[in-house]
């Protein structure tokens, strides 16, 4: 991910509601990343039309603490401190709530202040700094407060691997100094969050696919992902760091490869996922840590002229996602950016800087619809009766308040087979979810596998667990009916 100069901006630049590891793979969270459109072109509300229109469910942004705290704050954990200059975020995460999408808020870049006057990139000098930073924007963004809506997803630093957004990388010796330095920016960027929003759900890492361990002369200094993802944990124990998932860019690199490139680990892309994910179990102590993929694209030419043609990118987009897709891990795949623009230096949008759509435009929709998270999927016990299902309704915060009382009819199918309906009443939650049951629903437990006849070389087939659909339409009296859809596994 590259850097665009915006009064030094990157413009590149999860916990019970999340889909649950074992069936990550059929739910994500799919949306874009792209700020120059999102939240600060003159169209931005277009945009994000735009956005949703291709079945989006989340977008991400970079906010940068250098641009929002230019100067320190009075009373830094104070959401409405007036040294805060939060007002483009504000829109933001308003727009998005609107038309339906959650929110992914990636924090970066110390102001001067913290630092000694240098770069963003260099860390503050005392990291309550920046955990009073991450306390306010939580706050401010936890539902507590009306006309503030709730954000669901955070995450700390970005590319921390890569001196492009944390110096140094490497002491005057060559010995690596920055996992050192991220591990302590995580525990204050997570314990800042958890202080203003006990519900958000926090990753770390948030790093690039590449990286080459030492300094090399001439070149930035970069950290390969799975050896700094290693660096941090080794911090973890002693820092008591908690977090919810791991966030990684698995970007081909060079840019003209294909989603399918193998690369040499301890770099890791979509093919080297699986073995650094057995990795981050082991380094962290932890089974199925979740993986969000927040960025991921593939550039076209001739806007890069390295990159790939318009065909090769519309037929890279729904693999890419594809092999998300069947990793059990990922629940979230963000694709940056949606359009190609002045404020973008990278060219791996689906619409054209004109605002034509390239080929692979009509393929992400077609790709995200099926994955869609708001139509969840739930693993019950078998023998549960009613089983309590959550229903995202996010635009619903958008004109009620926090429990506004939501009606809905519930119905329960097994195939084509209407096994049970129901009505009632939930409050609207302050994350925008209402807990349901499906009375009358009964989830069946999964047959036993039959034993292989006596003589029968091959084993008995494994039975499969019963599936079931359960429709949901919700409405308030002040708001449109929205219809869910969620299924459930029997285990």
């Amino acid at each position: 991910m590259r850097l665009t100069v915006r009064s030094f901006v990157i413009a590149c630049v999860a916990a019970a509601v999340l889909v649950p590891a074992a069936t990550a793979a059929d739910r994500m969270w799919v949306g874009f990343q792209d700020d120059p459109m999102f939240r600060w072109d003159p169209d931005r509300t277009a945009a994000m039309d735009t956005a949703r229109s291709n079945d989006a469910r989340i977008v991400r942004t970079v906010v940068d603490w250098s641009l929002v705290a230019p100067d320190r704050p009075g009373q830094a954990t104070d959401p409405f401190d007036p040294a805060y200059k939060f007002d483009d975020v504000d829109d933001f995460v308003r727009n998005a709530q609107q038309r339906g999408m959650e929110v992914l808020i990636t924090l970066w870049g110390t102001p001067k202040w913290a630092n000694g006057g240098q770069s963003p990139q260099v860390a503050p000098r005392n990291m309550r700094d920046f955990q009073n930073f991450a306390r306010a924007i939580a706050s401010r963004y936890s539902g507590r407060f009306s006309g503030y809506p709730f954000v669901r997803f955070f995450s700390v630093w970005n590319e921390s691997n890569l001196a492009t957004f944390l110096r140094p990388q490497f002491n005057k010796n060559g010995k690596i100094v920055s996992t050192r330095t991220y591990a302590q920016l995580a525990k204050a960027g997570t314990t800042g969050i958890r202080q203003g929003n006990k519900q958000a759900l926090v990753a770390i890492g948030e790093t690039s696919s590449h990286g080459r361990d030492h300094p090399k002369k001439g070149l930035t200094d970069t950290v390969a992902p799975a050896t700094f993802m290693k660096g941090v944990a080794a911090q973890a124990k002693r820092l008591k760091l908690r977090f919810d998932a791991w966030a990684h860019h698995p970007y081909p690199f060079p840019v003209a490869q294909k989603p399918t490139q193998r690369v040499r680990y301890p770099n890791v892309t979509l093919t080297t996922m699986p073995r650094f994910e057995k990795d981050l179990d082991a380094a962290f102590k932890r089974k199925n840590v979740p993986v969000w993929i927040t960025e991921y694209g593939n550039e076209t030419r001739p806007g890069e002229p390295k990159g790939v043609t318009e065909l090769q990118q519309a037929r890279y987009l729904p693999q890419a996602i594809a092999m998300a897709r069947k990793d059990t891990r990922v629940d979230m795949f963000i694709w940056f950016v949606m359009q190609d623009s002045q404020g973008s230096p990278w060219q791996s949008g689906i619409y054209r800087e004109d605002g034509t759509p390239k080929r692979a435009e009509s393929r992400f929709g077609r790709a995200a619809g099926p994955v869609d998270a708001v139509n969840g999927m739930e693993s019950v016990k078998g023998g549960t009766r009613n089983p309590l299902v959550t229903v995202f309704l996010r635009e619903y915060c958008a004109n009620n308040p926090v429990g506004t009382t939501v009606g809905y009819t519930v119905r329960g199918f097994q195939g084509s087979k209407l096994l049970s309906v129901a009505q009632g009443t939930a409050p609207l939650a302050i994350d925008c979810t209402i807990r349901i049951r499906a009375t009358g629903l009964t989830i069946a437990k999964t047959p036993k596998p039959k034993k292989a006849k006596k003589g029968k070389t091959t084993a008995a087939r494994k039975p499969k667990a019963p599936v079931y659909r359960v429709e949901v339409a919700a409405n308030t009296a002040t708001t449109a009916e929205i219809v869910r859809t969620i299924t459930i596994t029997g285990s």
